[in-house]
């Protein structure tokens, strides 16, 4: 009797497999719910291996998603098959017809001949379903494709000779590549039926062969999951005989009650969800999803993705099971599972429980342990109240926002009280501002609370919902039975049954929470003492909220602020900027960062650092950040610029300092002066795709030394030089000193494409750790187009300078090749600026002619800080006062700069040609 006949109690074969799997289906969800489909396979098909393939995140594979039995490496099975491939793993996949491959017979091996494939009969003659294909024997010869060892036996009916040598070799690779090549190579006509046919008896091949290694049978059957494209059942059975009728039967019942598994990893972000977690094996780098996280007591926004991190909050006494399971030696196809218990703020320990199963490495992606992360607690039925207390006690109070309170909320009471509906509001004068609804859907709420939804944070007038007004003045928990006569807004909420909790928190009323059922809820006096006690602790914890966001959003206004709304322009190259605060605190720093057009087509790169974490560093920054603005459009030279802001800072009287980067970038010449003040080296990284970090000299951190030097640093640029400038937070912390940081950005600048520099920031990011503020600059050097034309001219005090000064123009001019119409005008200009700055100034004066594109630029530079000052009348009896109005009148523009103490008027002109 077979073993599948044999199995258990009276009744047929699928009869006892329904009996099994109604059993399954109306029992609870368990976390092992496939596994235990797969074993009704093993007792009652008599199968030896069953594995369910579905496409996982790539859809060109099909992975082994769960089995049991005998291990899958016994007969040869892959861990993935190519979903577009001829096996009849994908062609069941693709298809969603079953398949049954049947065994070679013992002492045999089969060559069928292309001819006798190609007359293979129809299921419905081989006596199968109509909706099923029988696929012919396969010998160790075929199973040569999947297998190194029998690369020889791949023409196998004429090598004999060759398997007759090495029989032992033979008969050690045979039966683990035997269902392989079942189950992987391309349809066949078993050679029993074919040698059945009259135009193939005289060609079948002989029952013996000389030096034939004796091998058993093994039938596998391939079925689909639900409809093409939904993943397969694949069944391996090493007894004589194959799968009979009834085990067939009973396949197809295990088949249909196979739920297809969820993918692990959300399709497309890559970003585990919720419980999930994906372990890279080769670096250690963990993603996990928000509640996984919050279970470790970790707040998703600080988690910095390594695995240390979680293992350090494991009670040690467990830490080596738990170190067995994130092993990849020791991790099988099949899913591992544990419990393990991790270290409580305060409290006992929690006992967590760990499922996961390691996917091999694929081309490009390493290996990777993949599962979920869940409260054991939870899983119980014997959780108490007092337990689902502690436990919200617990996510309070690491909940920082309202967001957060309002998640541990719906955590700790939807599942446990089996509730349908959850609304958390605050209380603002006559209105509820509404925090959270879950379920989240509009639709699922009603019509006034519908009504209201407008932003992520919705709200209802108290007024409209006189019932509940008058729960929240009375300040206790209500509770209305199903049937309770309550206006719409109330009542569609809960009509099954609605609590109303009001939210007290000291004197003053946070705010209430709405939990409604929809089929009719018998409230035990034990729930009314939860939803009591549960009250008071989200009341407390979500004024405390309230007052952390109002705290944040202020802190975060004023980071937005101070620094720069955007980057400007930049003529000849490109700039972006980032900037990430600390994950601590109030969450607020003093880095900053800015980028100053300066004369002459110059910018200025600066990047800094106030001492501290609070409002009065970002203060400080800001007020740091506009003088060194100031100065530098001053025209002064950059260390000057930078001596300038440490007296500023000395005479603040402040106990804090700042570190500061200079640079000064020409963008006409491809020349940069680099400044700095205790600030980590800037980073360049060349047009050849190396990276470098500069040695530029420096100085103290400015507000330390009275009498500090700034030496300057010069720095030569190449078109697609990309200057780096970044804080300590980005390549410092406790765990990593300044240069392994520095030379770990300097590799990741290297291997980034300059082509988009955002990109580039973004990547660089990526392993901040979060523990301080990080501001990052980029810009990239492109160099100019078009290159200015520039001639000066040092303006002697003698009678005739304006005269010299009118010669100088107009031979530059008309080395130029302007016309002569805007040589006359920039002679007139000319001559008006340079007798202005002789006669109403001292000391040296400057002529500057400058040239780009279809404008004219001319400037004159003195001692003077006083600008020209243009009268508002002028008499007909008048000497002076009418220079400005023609200079005016004749340019496009015109203006006034500070440059190092005194001024540069400047005037432009269209050339128009």
């Amino acid at each position: 009797m077979r073993q599948g006949a044999a199995a258990g109690g009276a009744g047929t074969a699928p009869e006892r497999a329904e009996a099994a799997l109604a059993a399954l289906a109306a029992s609870p969800a368990a976390p092992d719910r496939l596994r235990r489909l797969l074993e009704q396979a093993l007792v009652l098909a008599g199968a030896s291996f069953a594995g369910v393939y579905t496409p996982g995140d790539d859809p060109a594979l099909l992975r082994l998603a769960e089995s049991a039995g005998l291990p899958r490496s016994l007969y040869g099975l892959p861990d993935t098959y190519p979903a577009a491939g001829p096996s009849p793993v994908a062609e069941a996949h693709r298809t969603g017809r079953p398949r049954w491959p049947t065994p070679a017979h013992p002492n045999e091996r089969p060559a069928p001949s292309s001819e006798a494939a190609d007359s293979a009969p129809s299921s419905e003659a081989a006596g199968s379903a109509p909706s099923s294909e029988v696929v012919g024997s396969a010998g160790p010869s075929e199973a040569a494709g999947s297998a190194p060892s029998s690369e020889a036996a791949v023409s196998a009916p004429s090598s004999e000779a060759a398997v007759s040598a090495r029989p032992s070799e033979a008969a050690v690779s045979a039966p683990p590549t035997e269902a392989a090549a079942v189950a992987s190579r391309p349809e066949a006509v078993p050679p029993a039926e074919a040698a059945s046919r009259p135009e193939a008896a005289e060609a079948a091949p002989p029952t013996e062969t000389a030096g034939a290694v004796p091998l058993p049978d093994i039938a596998v059957a391939v079925l689909p999951l639900g409809p093409p494209g939904g993943g397969c059942l694949l069944a391996v059975r090493g007894q004589p005989g194959g799968f009979g009728a009834d085990e067939r039967a009973c396949l197809e019942l295990i088949a249909r009650a196979i739920p297809v598994p969820a993918p692990a990893v959300a399709a497309g972000t890559g970003e585990p969800a919720g419980d999930d977690f994906s372990l890279a094996m080769d670096t250690g780098r963990v993603k996990a999803g928000p509640r996984l996280l919050r279970l470790f007591g970790i707040r998703p926004e600080r988690f910095d993705g390594h695995v240390e991190t979680l293992l350090g909050r494991t009670v040690p006494e467990d830490l080596p099971a738990l170190m067995s399971a994130v092993e990849a030696d020791h991790m099988t196809i099949g899913e591992r599972e544990l419990e393990f218990r991790v270290v409580q703020p305060d409290g006992p320990p929690r006992w967590l429980r760990l499922r996961g199963r390691l996917l091999p490495r694929g081309e490009g992606r390493p290996a990777r342990l993949v599962g979920t992360v869940v409260d054991a607690s939870t899983l119980r039925s014997d959780g108490t109240d007092v337990a689902r207390v502690q436990r919200l006690a617990a996510s309070l109070a690491t909940a920082g926002t309202v967001k957060d309170v309002g998640q541990a909320v719906v955590a700790a009471l939807r599942k446990p009280l089996g509730a349908d509906r959850i609304a958390l509001a605050e209380l603002e004068n006559d209105r509820l501002v509404v925090t959270v609804l879950d379920p989240p859907e509009p639709d699922a709420w009603p019509e006034v609370w519908r009504s209201e939804w407008r932003t992520e944070w919705p709200d209802a007038p108290v007024r409209a919902m006189p019932t509940l007004a008058a729960a929240l003045r009375a300040g206790r928990a209500r509770i209305w039975p199903a049937g309770s006569a309550l206006e719409p807004a109330l009542g569609e909420v809960g009509p099954g049954g609605l609590a109303v909790l009001p939210l007290p928190a000291g004197s003053r009323m946070a705010g209430a929470c709405l939990i409604g059922w929809d089929r009719p809820h018998h409230f035990a006096p034990d729930e009314r003492a939860l939803l009591t006690a549960c009250a008071a602790l989200t009341g407390q914890a979500l004024l405390r909220a309230h007052a952390f966001d109002a705290e944040h959003e202020l802190v975060g206004m004023l980071q937005r602020t101070l620094l720069p709304r955007r980057l400007p322009r930049l003529p000849g190259g490109a700039a972006v900027a980032r900037y990430l605060p600390t994950t601590a605190g109030l969450e607020v720093g003093g880095d900053w960062y800015d980028v100053i057009p300066l004369a002459d087509h110059h910018v200025a790169l600066v990047i800094g650092d106030v001492q501290g974490h609070n409002a009065g560093a970002a203060t400080l920054m800001g007020q740091m950040r506009t003088a060194l603005r100031a100065y530098a459009t001053e025209g002064h030279a950059p260390d000057v610029v930078v001596s300038h802001a440490n007296r500023l800072l000395l005479d603040m009287e402040t106990d804090l300092f700042a570190t500061c980067g200079y640079v000064d970038v020409d963008m006409e010449q491809g020349t940069a002066w680099c400044v700095r003040a205790g600030h980590p080296q800037p980073l360049l990284r060349h047009p050849d795709g190396t990276a470098e970090i500069l040695r530029c000299e420096g100085g103290p951190p400015l507000g330390v030394l009275d009498r500090a030097e700034y030496p300057m640093t010069p720095l030569r640029l190449k078109p697609g030089t990309v200057i780096a400038l970044t804080t300590d937070g980005l390549v410092e912390s406790a765990a990593l000193d300044l240069d392994a940081g520095m030379d770990r950005l300097a590799r990741a600048l290297a291997a980034a494409d300059p082509g988009h520099l955002g990109l580039v920031a973004d990547a660089l990011l990526g392993g901040a750790h979060r523990a301080d503020d990080v501001a990052l600059l980029l810009m990239r050097y492109d160099g100019m187009a078009v290159r200015p034309l520039r001639e000066s001219w040092t303006v002697w005090r003698v009678p005739e300078a304006a005269r010299h000064s009118r010669r100088f123009t107009r031979r530059t001019l008309r080395s130029w090749g302007l016309p002569q119409d805007t040589v006359d005008a920039a002679l007139l200009v000319v001559s008006e600026l340079v007798t202005n700055a002789l006669v109403h100034t001292g000391g040296p004066v400057r002529l500057d002619l400058g040239l780009v594109g279809h404008r004219l630029r001319l400037a004159v530079t003195d001692s003077s800080p006083r600008g020209p000052v243009k009268p508002a009348g002028i008499g007909w009896e008048a000497t002076g006062g009418r220079g400005i109005w023609l200079v005016e009148a004749v340019s496009a523009a015109w203006g006034t700069v500070p440059v190092s103490g005194g001024k540069q008027v400047w005037a432009e002109l269209v050339t128009g040609g």
